[in-house]
């Protein structure tokens, strides 16, 4: 009998091979099987499809409750660093979240209590003197000029828009019929009260949640991810906290310039500024052309005048007003807010620009802290 020390090389790298040639024998085989019976192979891969859309369609029907979701948690993160504070003034975080979340919902209800009688009067207002507003403007400069650079078709848009607007048809036409706008209403509410709900509940587990997130990762980082956690709500929240700070600053300063150059409905633009605002980078021009362009119809030297403050005030904010308020939250490239505020703004609308800075600023924190020491730690 020969001994085993008596083997060569050749013979160990033959024996290795004699012994892995099973599995590599088992896979072909089980692939000739394959190819030999398409049914089977066909049949798998239809439930593999069927899967994935019944899984597509359950996503596309909960995307409303994925929104209400998605809202609830963002305001529970904008609401916790005043609930933070408030603990480290002793103050017990139950009853900090019950000041913070009543203090909230007041001045919800107070802004609305103040606002929606004098926004539905003006929109009334509006209406009715529609007419005289397209008037004063067919006598003024710039529709002069507009009239003589474009010939006639401007007079004609402008009549057509007014029966269009004026006749209550179409616009029943628009919001699909009075039942459907009544439905809409109603939606609107019960998603308000869901996303409070939601927000209450989320206040008060936000700590609960981080820690369960934290111990859903390896033991050996979870010091790492705690931190990094902690730091990523930290700045969302305070970012959110700064953005509403921002539009209600803009609001408050746009019901001021209408009201002292005498432009109509300063409440119902006070709230429009508020809403158009509220969205990162884009919000604050886009109310200062939109408003500019409504002046117009006013009196020209008050649009110019509430165009050249507007722009004014849109440099103190973001030289002074913004660094201050903002100095808690990730900073992020300007090319990347405009890109990330496109790509949010178009995927998932007002949602999607709320929430796009603070993800990317979240995805450049991960880079930061996880990517790149990995990359440095190569050699």
């Amino acid at each position: 009998m020969s001994d085993p020390s008596d083997r060569t090389p050749a013979a160990d790298v033959a024996a290795g091979t004699a012994a892995a040639g099973p599995a590599p024998a088992a896979s072909a085989a089980r692939r000739t099987a394959s190819l030999s019976n398409p049914f089977a192979l066909g049949f798998l891969l239809t439930l593999g499809g069927l899967a994935a859309l019944v899984l597509g369609l359950a996503v596309a029907s909960l995307s409303t409750i994925l929104i209400y979701i998605a809202f609830a948690l963002f305001a529970a993160l904008g609401l916790d660093p005043v609930v933070r504070w408030l603990e480290k003034h002793n103050v017990p975080r139950a009853w900090g979240m019950l000041i913070v979340f009543l203090g909230f919902a007041v001045v919800v209800v107070g802004m609305l209590w103040l606002v929606i009688p004098a926004v539905a009067s003006q929109i009334k207002q509006f209406f009715d003197n529609l007419p005289s507003l397209i008037a004063d403007f067919q006598k003024s400069d710039v529709y002069a000029w507009l009239t003589s650079t474009f010939s006639d078709q401007i007079g004609t848009l402008l009549t057509d828009a007014q029966d269009f607007i004026t006749n209550p048809s179409n616009l029943a036409s628009i919001g699909g019929g009075v039942l459907q706008v009544g439905v809409s209403i109603a939606t609107a509410i019960s998603g308000v009260i869901i996303v409070l709900v939601l927000t209450l509940y989320f206040l008060a587990s936000l700590s609960t949640i981080k820690t369960s997130f934290v111990r859903l990762t390896p033991a050996r980082t979870r010091t790492k991810v705690a931190s990094l956690t902690n730091e990523i709500t930290d700045s969302i929240g305070s970012y959110l906290m700064g953005m509403v700070i921002l539009a209600f600053f803009n609001s408050v300063f746009a019901f001021i310039l209408h009201v002292v150059l005498g432009l109509p409905f300063p409440a119902l633009m006070a709230v429009i500024a508020f809403c158009i605002t509220i969205i990162p980078l884009v919000g604050t021009v886009i109310f200062w052309v939109l408003a500019t362009t409504l002046a117009l119809f006013t009196s020209p030297v008050a649009a110019l005048v509430f165009g050249i403050a507007y722009l004014v005030y849109m440099q103190i904010e973001a030289y002074v007003l913004t660094p201050r308020v903002m100095n808690r939250a990730i900073s992020v490239p300007g090319a990347l807010v405009v890109i990330g505020a496109l790509v949010g703004g178009t995927l998932l609308g007002l949602l999607g620009a709320l929430i796009a800075i603070p993800v990317t600023a979240s995805i450049l924190l991960i880079i930061k802290q996880v990517l790149v020491p990995r990359q440095d730690a190569k050699i």
